[in-house]
């Protein structure tokens, strides 16, 4: 796919086509604009438009955000139409936020999304803006650095899906035992064609698995490249008859997959407020404040990262995976890791985050609860220093399951709050329905142990 300059084509609009006109890395013969945004299950929402009438933006129906995986629309979901004539949101993009695409002559653009004049409330993106503009009212520019784990998977011929063999498989393998398909060499190729900076790839312990981390940036474009990354290292995947899946744990006894957030706060002369080579472990009173915070509002930042009945399969005691309320120095058996860089380098990684959660909303998440830890002054705990697997320092863990969790965020008004009571309404009503559905469900492992005996 060509990287030039965009040639003169009277088919655009006048106002597009003069700034495409001075951007770099725009494609040859542009005919169209992809309008993606991210909807309340982290599915990318949008339409195709004509380069002609792009810039108008467009219309989707606002009853989508009454909608679960199943397509099921249930009216007691608040603020979303359903009952009231199905009205249409606004999709809009702003010149400067046209990008490359990955399919032939088409650019994207992440909409913003608004209704009536103001924003979608219950919409992850616009959550996760007004969390990021808490902190800079505050005098500080979050930065964010997201990896993403994920399973590569092919049909299994009875209808369902397998990991793709991978004989030569172990962990931090490159080349073709680490990739015998060559997709995710194509998903690197490609992404540096439309200018998503991933930073590293690598397999995980298990076969089939690999982490795709992305370079971090401030804040939004760090999460825009991670929500148009996925959506296009899924489609590329398809095009082979594969599955790219980020589900947290898609394999029964398999380790899952998460989506781990490195946060890190500049000030505004653009230094690491996080570092402080006086403070304790390098660490200013910012950074623990921040750590502090997520801890103090775990139990109510899970449903918000971990929003799915699949993602407490993966969040289990006795693993290399968040579940316990606590933190430490480059401690991979802990929610909260301090990698060992420290000056310009240094970051807070959160690894909570089950890998098919909507990245604006578990970023919201984390910078409201980072935030209050700041502003409300919290004590920050002592750093964990036994194994995770057989002692651990503290009696606090996160929920045990998306019902637990959901009622852990009722319960903490000052995280609900500060993510917007139209977005915590909205988020609760939506996955109590799911949860309900999921406890009247006769699953596969119920028939498999059961029915054979009663």
């Amino acid at each position: 796919m060509a990287r030039d300059h965009l040639q003169d084509d009277p088919h655009r609009s006048g106002d597009l086509a003069e700034h495409l006109a001075d951007r770099e890395h725009v494609i040859v013969d542009y005919k169209r604009v992809r309008l993606l945004w991210p909807c309340h299950l982290g599915l990318a929402r949008g339409k195709y438009l004509p380069i002609a009438t792009a810039d108008n933006g467009t219309g989707h129906c606002m009853a989508l955000f009454s909608q679960d995986y199943d397509r099921e629309m249930d009216p007691e979901i608040p603020g979303t139409g359903l009952l009231d004539g199905l009205p249409d949101l606004e999709a809009t993009f702003a010149p400067n936020a046209l990008r490359p695409g990955w399919e032939p002559h088409t650019a994207v653009a992440v909409a913003d999304v608004a209704f009536e004049g103001g924003d979608v409330q219950m919409a992850p993106r616009p959550a996760a803006k007004r969390a990021i503009k808490a902190w800079q009212d505050l005098g500080y520019s979050p930065q964010l650095g997201i990896e993403l784990e994920a399973y590569l998977m092919q049909p299994d011929g009875a209808g369902g899906w397998e990991r793709v063999p991978t004989p030569g498989h172990h962990v931090y393998a490159t080349g073709p035992a680490a990739d015998p398909t060559g997709l995710i060499d194509e998903i690197m190729e490609m992404a540096d064609q439309v200018g998503l900076p991933v930073e590293s790839v690598n397999t995980e312990y298990d076969p089939g698995q690999f982490e795709l981390t992305l370079h971090y940036d401030d804040a939004m474009k760090a999460l825009d490249d991670a929500f148009l990354f996925r959506l296009m290292a899924r489609e590329m995947a398809m095009e082979r008859g594969l599955m790219l899946t980020f589900l947290g744990k898609p394999i029964n006894g398999s380790g899952g997959s998460g989506l781990h957030l490195n946060l890190s706060l500049l000030d505004d002369d653009g230094a690491n407020a996080m570092a402080d080579p006086d403070g304790e472990f390098g660490l200013s009173d910012l950074a623990r404040g921040c750590i502090a915070g997520l801890l103090g509002h775990l139990e109510a930042t899970t449903a918000l990262c971990c929003p799915t009945v699949n993602a407490y399969k993966r969040v289990r005691p006795g693993e290399f995976i968040p579940y316990w309320a606590n933190w430490g120095l480059d401690h991979r058996g802990t929610t909260i890791r301090v990698p060992p860089a420290r000056g310009a380098g240094t970051r807070l990684e959160h690894r909570l985050s089950d890998g098919a959660a909507n990245p604006y909303t578990a970023a919201a998440a984390v910078l409201h609860a980072a935030r209050l830890g700041v502003v409300n002054d919290m004590e920050c705990p002592p750093v964990e220093t036994l194994d995770c697997i057989d002692e651990v320092g503290t009696e606090r863990h996160v929920p045990e399951n998306l019902g637990d969790a959901l009622t852990a965020l009722e319960s903490d008004t000052e995280l609900c709050e500060a993510m917007g009571p139209g977005f915590t309404d909205h988020f609760l009503a939506l996955k109590r329905t799911e949860w309900k559905k999921f406890l009247v469900h006769v699953t596969d492992w119920e028939l498999d142990h059961y029915l054979p005996y009663l």
